[in-house]
């Protein structure tokens, strides 16, 4: 069966301020790349031929980085949104580039997961599906949608955030479509799939299916978990293709000077020609391009803007700094 992709990219990424004043959410550097390399790798490790980025916000930024995609194994096209669709709505925007296909994989682009793609997609055409949810177990699932199923694997209920859900499963951010139910999808109007498309197509009786993969998941959404997935990336909590070769414990670039009785660890990424002077601690952090870190400094869980100069003896914890 024919697969096509479309990654959603077009987010401002307000909970990430200040780190997206001037870089949109998805291009984010994450283990050493823009966090939305990694979906893409992953989208062209499980054989999908092409994938349309959903862009709006910076839209100009990504197609100098990511090209034709000829690098990545999988054809890129790239459609932007002037004003702001919806989940939905944006989508359908989208897939007006896609090439012919009988199902779309749609990508949320701000969820890391090591979830098997793969197995959703075989899941999917067993199933005869119209949509197939990928989903998750969480403790806490009130800031999420949640969804009910049935004992079969189909969906029984889908319903945004409630201040008492009814299930611990929610929609983890990758979903698959048959192509005809995206044409059904209004053009060029405003629409949520959580809130319009998922419910009309329960209400319609078509074939929706609950993916469960209990493997790691993070929502990206926040400047803590964005270090978190870096470092979980970089020490091989979770596997990406796309993170670059290094030792265990951090992703030391080439350039970097790192001085006399300083320590990297836990996950570290040391970006190119970043100058840390002696004797520092810097631990499951990401020091950006360029920046200079000053003797006996301690950073820790933290980012470095790039070329930011940090004094000597200061102690930066938890904290997003040079933005």
């Amino acid at each position: 069966m024919k697969t096509g992709a479309i990654l959603l990219v077009g987010g401002k990424g307000t909970r990430l301020l200040p780190l997206t004043l001037k870089t949109p959410k998805p291009m984010l550097k994450v283990a050493g790349v823009p966090f939305t390399e990694h979906q893409i790798r992953k989208a062209a490790a499980a054989g999908i031929a092409e994938i349309v980025l959903a862009t709006s916000y910076k839209s100009e930024l990504f197609e100098p980085y990511f090209g034709d995609g000829q690098k990545f194994g999988i054809k890129i096209k790239y459609a932007v949104e002037h004003s702001a669709l919806g989940t939905g709505g944006g989508i359908r925007n989208a897939a007006k580039l896609l090439s012919d296909c009988e199902q779309v994989v749609i990508f949320n682009g701000d969820v890391l997961s090591g979830h098997n793609l793969t197995g959703q997609m075989e899941f999917h055409q067993q199933k005869q599906a119209d949509l197939t949810l990928y989903l998750t177990q969480v403790e806490d699932a009130r800031a999420y949608g949640c969804v009910e199923l049935s004992e079969n694997n189909q969906i029984k209920s889908f319903l945004e955030k409630m201040e008492n859900p009814i299930s611990n499963l929610i929609n983890a951010g990758c979903y698959i479509f048959n192509k005809d139910v995206i044409d059904q999808i209004p053009a060029d109007q405003v629409v949520s799939v959580e809130r319009d498309t998922f419910p009309a197509l329960l209400a319609a009786t078509r074939k929706a299916f609950g993916y469960l993969d209990n493997s790691y998941w993070l929502d990206i959404g926040t400047p803590a978990a964005l270090v978190k997935a870096s470092a979980d990336l970089v020490s091989g909590v979770i596997t990406s293709l796309a993170t670059p070769k290094h030792s265990q414990d951090a992703l030391i670039f080439p350039s970097a000077k790192i001085g006399s009785g300083s320590v990297v660890n836990k996950g570290c990424v040391i970006e190119d020609k970043v100058v840390i002077q002696s004797n520092c601690q810097i631990s499951g952090s990401i020091i950006g391009e360029g920046a200079k870190i000053g003797a006996n400094c301690k950073i820790i869980d933290s980012i470095i803007a790039p070329g930011a100069q940090i004094e000597a003896g200061m102690v930066v914890l938890t904290n997003y700094l040079g933005f």
